[in-house]
């Protein structure tokens, strides 16, 4: 079976591409994602007012039938910073363990993980989850997660 799976990119920064010597938060994951399983999309919403973000994820969920969406960025403290409130309001179901496994792994990295404000959950048949948008912090966040992602997105693909 085939997932479709949607990266939505919302830091400023690595939409610029000013972190150009690393490696964007999108070709990481889809290194890690099988490609025999997941067709992938990249979205650059970078700076994003909320309400679009929610309108887009609502549309992504409902209307396009993606089984996997994950932000990158977006989650952190200032006025633009708006990912967690519009993924919480589109959510049908929280799944707070998949982003507590994140901050700890975050801590484990830096002290400022504790400032991870994402959340994660279902819709419909879609698993959102905010990652941080840092390129190393995807890295780690999504290795941590990527056995439960994957059996999560299988079981809501089952209806």
């Amino acid at each position: 079976m085939s997932y479709k799976a949607i990266v939505i990119i919302l830091s400023e920064v690595k939409a610029k591409g000013v972190e150009e010597k690393k490696e964007a938060p999108d070709a990481l994951i889809r290194a890690m994602l099988p490609a025999e399983e997941y067709e992938i999309e990249t979205l650059n919403m970078a700076g994003c007012p909320a309400e679009e973000l929610k309108k887009t994820l609502i549309d992504l969920c409902d209307n396009k039938k993606a089984n996997l969406i994950l932000t990158t960025g977006g989650s952190g403290l200032t006025k633009r910073d708006s990912a967690p409130e519009a993924t919480q309001a589109v959510l049908e179901h929280q799944l707070p363990g998949i982003v507590e496994a994140i901050r700890a792994e975050s801590m484990k990295q830096t002290p400022r993980g504790m400032l991870y404000r994402g959340v994660s959950g279902t819709r419909g048949e879609t698993l959102i989850v905010n990652l941080p948008g840092k390129s190393w912090a995807v890295k780690e966040s999504f290795e941590v997660i990527f056995p439960v992602v994957t059996r999560i997105v299988e079981f809501l693909a089952q209806g």
